[in-house]
């Protein structure tokens, strides 16, 4: 706990001093600068850094905490009455975005994982620092707003990197969710675009991104992913206060992993969740809070089983 503390004042301090000196919107305005990345890998959960959006809906630039849980059910598949185990992802990561002009923000990502899962000889745990992300956008296009008929459109592309400051433990690769682990191990980019259409308070927000993994020291590579999303919103002001209630899906796509140059079986798939969530923001501070459930998966050749995702985030404007 003592570290997670130190790396929030770490970056609440690096910003500080930009807060005033740069042209970005009101920190309290609604900003359709939600960045892509829905969700985490599901064959790699952990070693993706625990990511289930890079952004917030209420404030422009902000730094703030996140908790982010997953449940997983996996199975060898070795015979037809093989058991059943959990496995339960826990991440407390440090997020901020700060802006460097008029059309570029820049964002970073500090994960740290708790993590557990059953065997046949017990539970097993473990914890420490991710993979931290940095990422940095563009703002292509966005119309002004004349008048309360205007449909606004805001179009971003952007890019960043995956360091592996998170440990990836070669052991863990036995298990039948070879994401089990704290890191990739791996130096990863990141490519993504997002478009917003908002007439008055109703908002359609859609994103797709693309994680390009590259080889380990260890001879281990996970399996490129592509995210992609859909979210309908309503944004609610009263005096100081606004609501703004989510309802979308999204889906995740990744290839088959590799090792020491061969592709590994069963290792690929795909998923589709349901998510439904709000943020609420009173002055400076906001609380948000999503719940995504599968609607279709194949993960593993059916080995690994998602069964719910829950994001939790508290941010203080810049």
């Amino acid at each position: 706990m003592k570290k997670i503390i130190f790396l929030f004042f770490s970056v609440m301090g690096m910003h500080a001093h930009v807060k005033d000196t740069l042209p970005f919107p009101s920190p309290t305005a609604f900003q359709p600068f939600k960045l892509a990345m829905e969700d985490c890998d599901s064959c790699g959960c952990s070693a993706s850094g625990g990511s289930m959006g890079f952004g917030s809906l209420l404030n422009a630039n902000y730094v703030g905490l996140r908790y982010l849980y997953q449940f997983y059910r996996t199975n060898d598949g070795l015979y037809s009455n093989s058991p059943w185990y959990d496995e339960q992802y826990n991440t407390l990561q440090v997020w901020s975005r700060l802006p460097v002009s008029k059309k570029i923000q820049v964002s970073v990502l500090v994960p740290y994982h708790f993590h557990q899962h059953q065997t046949n000889t017990g539970t097993q745990s473990m914890q420490g620092l991710g993979d931290i992300t940095l990422l940095g956008n563009y703002r292509i296009y966005q119309n002004l707003k004349k008048d309360s008929l205007t449909v606004q459109h805001t179009f971003i592309v952007g890019g960043g990197v995956k360091m592996p400051t998170g440990v990836f433990d070669q052991a863990n690769n036995g298990s039948v969710n070879p994401g089990y682990q704290l890191g990739t191990g791996s130096w990863d980019a990141i490519f993504l675009t997002d478009y917003t259409l908002r007439y008055r308070q109703f908002g359609v927000n859609a994103v797709m991104n693309y994680t390009n993994k590259s080889e380990n020291s260890k001879g281990y590579r996970f399996g490129n992913q592509f995210n992609y999303a859909g979210t309908l919103y309503y944004i609610w002001n009263k005096d100081k206060m606004t609501l703004a209630p989510q309802l979308g899906v999204s889906g995740e796509v990744y290839a088959h992993n590799y090792q020491h140059g061969q592709k590994l079986k069963e290792t690929n798939g795909s998923i589709l969740f349901s998510k439904i969530g709000f943020e609420a923001g009173l002055g400076k501070w906001s609380l948000g809070a999503n719940v995504m459930l599968p609607l279709h998966q194949n993960l593993m050749a059916g080995n690994v089983n998602a069964r719910s995702r829950i994001g939790i985030n508290l941010n203080y404007a810049l």
